[in-house]
């Protein structure tokens, strides 16, 4: 394909100021990095970790100007590998896409054709990045906690920062799954939401937080899926019934944990570790294969708002407030 081709991309500037400038430029692919897989993009998401990115988080990406975008979603142009064939349909997320490396606000990327895989059957691209890294990390988290043998008969499971991507997908997943899920979220006017999405009850977070401060508290959840950290994740592991099990995959309240040990040596609680970003080929398939079947959404395109690249900024900046509920998609075919 013609280096000199044009395309549209979100670019993030850092100026001599040290303040980061958000426009969409016109680049071609010649300025994209050298990479074996040519995508063009039909569709990405906003995560939370994209808005770090795109206002200059040290700790995401470092390298400007840069394009964020850590999911994206569309058809082969051309692999050097031979892995993909032009015009197949692939999805990436993770790896080093949209953090060093020119991620999905761009309508095209070039990355090693390791980091994709072929779009799962049951998917669409959009319904793809409707799901994204959220969708992935939500299904992984569930995946975890059966794994660590949790099961539906034990009791409750709780689901912190419910109306958020993760949160949303996640109660989604399990309800499906045949669990008693309680959402918590900070957003108690979107109880309805969680309760259509397959929540039997909905807390405030300051319900469950409530006494993080305490040794222990009584046995309540015989699983979780938690995304925000901090004391949070401290008093739901304290509330955790014996030999029960947290996972654990966000950080939105804090990266820190005021925990003592008591948890785990009186009661066997089990801290799951949940990472999307280098989880393996093998891993991306199941959990892509079942995002596809059974662990699709039934209320995926109820969890969706869809963007444009120019209307990226303002929802950046709600992202980063904790006021998006659900999921967005950001189409790239129309911008």
């Amino acid at each position: 394909m013609d280096m000199s081709t044009i395309f549209k991309a979100l670019v993030v500037e850092k100026t001599p100021e040290k303040q980061f400038l958000r426009e969409i430029r016109e680049r071609s692919l010649a300025d994209l990095a050298p990479g074996e897989l040519l995508v063009r993009v039909q569709y990405s998401s906003l995560n939370y970790k994209d808005a770090l990115s795109a206002t200059g988080h040290p700790g995401v990406t470092r390298q400007f100007p840069h394009t964020p975008g850590i999911d994206a979603a569309g058809e082969v142009v051309s692999c050097e590998t031979g892995v993909f064939a032009p015009g197949e349909k692939v999805l990436v997320t993770g790896y080093d896409l949209g953090m060093e490396t020119d991620g999905g606000f761009g309508q095209y990327i070039r990355i090693p054709a390791s980091w994709a895989i072929k779009l799962p059957d049951g998917l669409t691209l959009r319904e793809s990045m409707a799901l994204g890294t959220a969708g992935f990390t939500a299904a992984l988290s569930v995946l975890k906690l059966q794994q660590a043998g949790v099961k539906p008969d034990d009791g409750d499971i709780l689901v912190t920062g419910a109306t958020g991507g993760v949160g949303s997908i996640a109660v989604s997943i399990l309800a499906a799954a045949g669990f008693r899920v309680t959402a918590s979220t900070g957003k108690m006017a979107d109880a309805g939401y969680l309760r259509d999405l397959g929540a039997v009850a909905v807390l405030n977070r300051d319900e469950v937080s409530s006494g993080a401060e305490k040794a222990l508290l009584p046995e309540r959840w015989a699983g979780a899926v938690d995304v925000v950290g901090g004391a949070t994740l401290a008093a739901v592991l304290k509330g955790t019934k014996y030999g029960g099990s947290v996972a654990c995959c966000g950080l939105v309240g804090s990266p820190e944990l005021p925990l003592n040990v008591y948890p785990f040596i009186l009661r066997g609680v089990d801290l799951l570790g949940v990472d999307s970003v280098q989880a393996s080929r093998e891993t991306r398939r199941e959990i892509w294969a079942r995002l596809g079947t059974a662990w699709k959404p039934a209320r995926l395109g109820e969890m969706v708002t869809e963007c444009s690249l120019q209307g990226l900024e303002t929802l950046i900046q709600s992202i980063l407030r904790g006021a998006v509920k659900g999921r967005v998609v950001v189409n790239l075919r129309d911008s």
